[in-house]
Parts: structure tokens; C-alpha cells; sequence
């Protein structure tokens, strides 16, 4: 049994019961579907790769305490789809005490279920598992026999399960490490091949391809190449454009592997040497974004850091003629959002916007100290539209980003995705190197 289960067993206690659904197949048109991707939180538990399982959770039974309904064996369905894991591979490759196909869910649920003060599970996700849970507890509070005994409370699991999360352990670290480290490897392979006159899909697919042939499944989120004025649309995903001497080019990607994600940007020259412009925007970004790690640590809090961010930016920003006036008034105005208009960061982990709260109160006042485990990006920016007529007209259409992913330890932090450069004389180097 995998130690995550073996703690969310002990957190739930007893009295409760737990169902947790896996994630379906999505169609994508007609009746072709998207490449499957896991519910998380099921991944967590269970680390159960398949489609249209259920995992149960019973902590009170020493016996059985973790059921598994999965897909059953089916020679004429895998040979078209794919080979599945089944009942005996969910008992002897994933842990499961029992396992049923996942038609006799409904039927064996009330068995299951009956007795136990909690339930948790989660509305709102699986509409056909909502409603035959629905069903289940209506009927059983009309029966009103003795063996009819559902839970009168219901909890949702993620408010547990996204605390688990946010806490990394070694062997997570250890894999989140490796997907660090194909990205990073990936983004120097980029800074060395992208040349003048390459098309920004050329980049993406030479990366992508880098990251699949050393052991990721494939990528974390859709990959940002944009060059000139691409970089600065914060989501830039088309990645169709021409790259072009003395522009810059913008690189977020990150790998996904054995489920946990990496998420790297660099900022970098296609023609192997900034201009002075740009490097004067860079070496604010990068200033900022060294003081930011340095204040990824355990004790500071989220908050902090990205006030943090706010004020050496703005400073930036006004030293580069972006922003006049005071510092202070200019923060209380908002003003730096024209230029900055995100956060410093996020956790990171199986999602690349991963769970955990980033506060510790409902209304969302007092925010999140850092603590040890917790693994997040640092990634300022400034992205200065090319028709801004206020800007002055050598900044305009540059857009960088910096970003690395940082762990809390307990005597400091440290960056995951530092085996990739970010020193601009280091990249011009690495660009220009025979």
C-alpha cells in the first residue's frame, strides 16, 4: 500500500469511509479522444493509471481496507485500446485488498458504505457518480431498517488531500527532480540550436521531442515559444511564428514525469546576443527573480514575496522610464500591472498549478508561511506591448519572463531547475559557443 494512502487512511479515522473517482476519457471530437490524463488526486492514492476506476477507502476494516472497481480484462477491447490492468493486476500491481469490475459499484456500494459516520467524496466532478451515490443515501434514509445505516456527514476529501499534496516527500522530490532536470536539459537544447529564420513550432517540437526521448511522458501544460512581440501575451500558445534576429524569445515548458510536473522560462536572444535594451528589461526581471528564491524560505510567507516582487519591479520600471513617481504611490495605484500583471509564483507538483491553499483563513487575509516540503515556481516578468506609445520605444514589444522551481528545505531552499542558465553572459556564451 502506497504511504499516501496509508496517511489519508489515518486522517479520516475510523468512523469514515472514502470513495474517490478516477478520471474518464475526454472525447475530443466525434469519437477520437484526448490523450488520458489521471484525476490527481486519485494518482495520489492510488497510483492507478487507468480510466473509469473507483477507489474505496476503509480505514476501519483491517481486512480490506482499500477497494478498487476497475475496468475488467477484455481481449476484443484491448486489442483496440490498449491493455488494462484488471482485477488481478489491481490486487497485485497497485495494492487494492479487494478489486470488482467497476459494473458491480452500484450494487456493492451500499455493503461498503453502510455503517460509517463520514463519507467523503467529492460533488460536482463525476455527474453519473453523484447521482448513484444520491440515490444511495435517499434510499437508504427512507428504508429504515437496521441494516440501513448511511453517513450523515459528507466531507469533501480534497480539502485533506490537497494538504498531502502540498508536502512533498523524498521519493516525490526525488521525481520532481528528474522532471526538472529533462526540462532544463531541454531549454539548454534549445538555447543552443534556435537560430534566425526558425519557426517557433521547429523550438516546440525539438524540445518536446528531447523530453519524451529522456523518459517523460510528455510535456505539463501546452509549451509558450514566443518570439518579438509573442513574449509578451502571457499564454502564447499558437508557437507559429518566424523566429527573427534581434528579437527575443520567450521559452515556458516544462516536462511531465511519472505524473509530477517541472515548469521552466527563459528569456534568451535568437541571435545569440542581447541588445542593450533588452538586456537593461532583463536585468531587472533577473534581479528580481534572485531576490525572490532567496525569499522562498521557510518563516516568509507568500504574501510577502510577492510584494517583494511588486516593489523591486516597480524600481525597475521606473529606472527603465516605464513608471514615474514615487514608489509607494505607484504600488498603491496599481500602476505596475500595466507591465506586471501575474504572480510570482505557484506551487508546483502532479499539476503544474498544483493544490494546497496559499492562505491559512476562509476570507483570505492572513497568507501561507513557507514550509519545508513545499515545492513552487518564482517566475517575475515584464511584458511591454509593442503599440504602448507610453513606453519608450526601445523597450517596446520585449517580453521576458524568468522562472525556476524552488523546494523549501529546512535550512533554506533550492532551486530545482538551476542546471539550465539564466545569467545573460552565460546564455550568450551558451549560444555562441562552437
Amino acid at each position: 500500500m502506497r504511504q499516501q494512502l496509508k496517511n489519508f487512511m489515518e486522517a479520516i479515522g475510523k468512523d469514515s469511509i472514502a470513495i474517490i473517482p478516477a478520471a474518464h476519457e475526454v472525447t475530443r471530437s466525434y469519437d477520437t479522444e484526448f490523450k488520458f490524463h489521471q484525476d490527481p488526486d486519485f494518482y495520489y492514492l492510488t497510483g492507478f493509471p487507468e480510466p473509469d476506476a473507483i477507489a474505496v477507502i476503509n480505514p476501519s476494516n483491517k481486512k480490506n481496507p482499500f477497494t478498487l472497481f476497475v475496468r475488467s480484462r477484455d481481449p476484443l477491447m484491448e486489442t483496440w485500446y490498449g491493455r488494462r490492468e484488471g482485477i488481478d493486476g489491481a490486487k497485485k500491481n497497485y495494492g487494492a485488498d479487494k478489486a470488482f469490475p467497476i459494473e458491480k459499484f452500484e450494487s456493492e456500494m451500499a455493503k461498503l458504505v453502510n455503517g460509517h459516520e463520514k463519507l467523503y467524496y467529492r460533488f460536482g466532478v463525476d455527474t453519473k457518480l453523484d447521482q448513484q451515490i444520491l440515490h444511495y443515501l435517499s434510499g437508504q434514509r427512507i428504508r429504515r431498517l437496521k441494516t440501513a445505516y448511511p453517513p450523515h456527514t459528507i466531507i469533501d476529501p480534497t480539502i485533506l488531500i490537497h494538504e498531502m499534496r502540498l508536502f512533498k516527500t523524498d521519493e516525490e522530490i526525488d521525481l520532481m527532480q528528474k522532471s526538472a532536470d529533462i526540462a532544463a536539459e531541454a531549454h539548454i537544447l534549445a538555447m543552443q540550436n534556435v537560430k534566425p529564420g526558425m519557426n517557433e513550432y521547429q523550438v516546440e517540437a525539438m524540445m518536446e521531442s528531447y523530453m519524451r526521448d529522456n523518459g517523460a511522458s510528455g510535456v505539463a501544460y501546452n509549451s509558450i515559444i514566443g518570439g518579438g512581440d509573442n513574449a509578451t501575451i502571457l499564454h502564447y500558445v499558437e508557437n507559429n511564428a518566424e523566429l527573427k534576429d534581434g528579437d527575443l524569445l520567450l521559452i515556458d515548458a516544462g516536462a511531465q514525469y511519472k505524473g509530477y510536473a517541472s515548469d521552466i522560462t527563459r528569456t534568451f536572444p535568437v541571435g545569440g546576443k542581447f541588445t542593450k535594451p533588452q538586456r537593461d528589461v532583463y536585468d531587472v526581471v533577473l534581479e528580481t527573480q534572485i531576490a525572490c528564491i532567496e525569499a522562498t524560505k521557510k518563516g516568509n510567507t507568500i504574501k510577502q514575496r510577492h510584494e517583494l516582487s511588486i516593489e523591486l519591479l516597480t524600481e525597475g520600471m521606473k529606472k527603465l522610464g516605464l513608471l514615474k513617481g514615487k514608489t509607494k504611490d505607484l504600488i498603491k495605484k496599481k500602476k505596475f500591472m500595466k507591465y506586471y500583471m501575474h504572480g510570482v509564483g505557484h506551487y508546483l507538483g502532479l499539476d503544474v498549478h498544483d493544490a494546497g491553499r496559499y492562505f491559512t483563513d476562509a476570507k483570505a487575509k492572513n497568507s501561507r508561511p513557507f514550509a519545508p516540503g513545499m515545492v513552487l515556481t518564482v517566475e517575475p516578468g515584464l511584458y511591454i506591448p509593442p503599440d504602448d506609445k507610453d513606453a519608450p520605444s526601445k523597450y517596446r514589444g520585449i517580453g521576458i519572463r524568468i522562472e525556476d522551481d524552488v523546494l523549501v528545505t529546512e535550512d533554506g531552499n533550492l532551486n530545482l531547475t538551476a542546471k539550465v542558465t539564466k545569467d545573460a553572459d552565460e546564455i550568450e556564451e551558451l549560444m555562441n559557443k562552437k
